[in-house]
């Protein structure tokens, strides 16, 4: 089978898979949340507020629960000072409960893998997308997840550890490239920790509905960036700031959420901003807002609706959807209301799930002054 002919093999089984619930039965997707991460996770682990995550161990792959993923963004410049951003991704999902035990047999599915990646630059927006499928997650698979060294990949798009510290995620190496109609395009890039990681939630528990749904939620939002990306023929070294996200879970959603509005933000004063908005689900019927809020040294001060408010502004037509591009994020405790906006409005994500992945400025609502950048993720629009 050729590796074209493998791609689209597995990218029917996985549109056959997420058709279906754990028994081979068609779902109704209008009753599982958004791209089905409302569905009963019966069979699976599930995270929950007594969990705790620890270091390294829960920087590998978490087989008996149902989902999870590897999530960078960055915010890059060029030498000239042009922004560019670079997005990279990989995703598990789990087949079947149980799959600490491997299914013997050469079409063994036990796990689907996807990966993304995307490369922008003013109005250009690159984005590829790869599929595997594996009867485990070991280092001998076509996609996978190691922990020592630290190594997670889908073919030859890789994020794999450079650390002698004993912290696996302290310096990594992303590499990926792509080809579409337009030519080549990929990125090469070293990333330094220059603070700790990031439990979210209690303990790492992140919630995601009035009902309980969560995931365990962690990040290393304190990167430092440099390497090369290239682009129309072009090689251009680059600098900048980089998140890592990482979220395991078995049922992420309440099954009514009809998708999500995600921003992590790196401001200028050293803080960092994670926050988000879950549509519906929430109590009275209503949004579920949470996030972090993270000084320069690590500390967290985790936010609510009570503390946090997210209100879009104004919409903007991208793909045929009209989707809030411009936003304000108030944060009484802090003293902040931040007014973020998309750079460009063409940062839509056209694969097998659709979504729109993009950077972001932050300036001050009242001054106008610039405070910082990000990256802002929307779902289900």
């Amino acid at each position: 089978m050729s590796p074209g002919q493998r791609g689209l093999c597995t990218l029917c089984l996985l549109a056959q898979l997420a058709a279906c619930d754990g028994e081979g039965r068609h779902q109704d997707r209008s009753d599982t949340g958004f791209a089905g991460l409302g569905a009963t996770a019966e069979g699976y682990a599930e995270a929950h507020s007594g969990m705790r995550i620890t270091f390294p161990g829960d920087h590998g792959p978490h087989p008996r629960f149902r989902l999870e993923w590897w999530y960078l963004t960055a915010n890059l410049h060029d030498r000239r000072g042009e922004p560019l951003g670079v997005q990279w991704t990989l995703f598990r999902q789990a087949q079947r409960p149980n799959t600490t035990e491997e299914t013997p047999g050469p079409w063994a599915v036990d796990h689907i893998w996807m990966a993304h990646m995307a490369l922008s630059r003013g109005a250009q927006h690159r984005v590829a997308e790869r599929f595997a499928r594996g009867a485990g997650v070991g280092a001998d698979q076509q996609a996978g997840v190691v922990l020592r060294p630290f190594r997670a990949w889908l073919d030859n798009w890789q994020l794999e550890s450079l650390s002698t510290t004993g912290d696996e995620l302290a310096r990594l190496r992303l590499t990926a490239e792509a080809r579409d109609g337009q030519g080549s395009f990929g990125y090469e890039l070293e990333l330094d920790a220059g603070g700790p990681l990031v439990r979210h939630g209690v303990n790492g528990f992140s919630q995601k509905s009035a009902d309980g749904q969560g995931s365990m939620y962690y990040s290393q939002p304190f990167y430092r960036v440099r390497g090369q990306v290239w682009l129309n023929g072009e090689r251009i070294t680059v600098s900048g700031q980089a998140w890592l996200d990482r979220e395991w879970s078995s049922q992420l959603l309440n099954p009514g959420q009809s998708g999500w509005d995600w921003f992590s933000l790196h401001l200028e004063s050293g803080h960092k901003l994670m926050a988000f908005r879950l549509r519906g689900g929430g109590d009275n019927l209503g949004d579920h807002v949470s996030g972090s809020w993270i000084s320069p040294a690590g500390e967290v001060t985790s936010l609510s609706a009570d503390s946090l408010t997210l209100t879009p502004l104004k919409n903007a037509g991208v793909a045929g959807r009209r989707l809030p591009l411009y936003w304000r994020l108030t944060l009484p405790a802090q003293g902040l209301e931040l007014e973020v906006s998309a750079r460009h409005p063409n940062r839509w994500m056209n694969t097998s799930v659709p979504y729109w992945e993009g950077e972001v400025n932050v300036t001050d609502v009242a001054s106008g002054k610039p405070l910082g950048q990000g990256y802002l993720e929307m779902t289900g629009y």
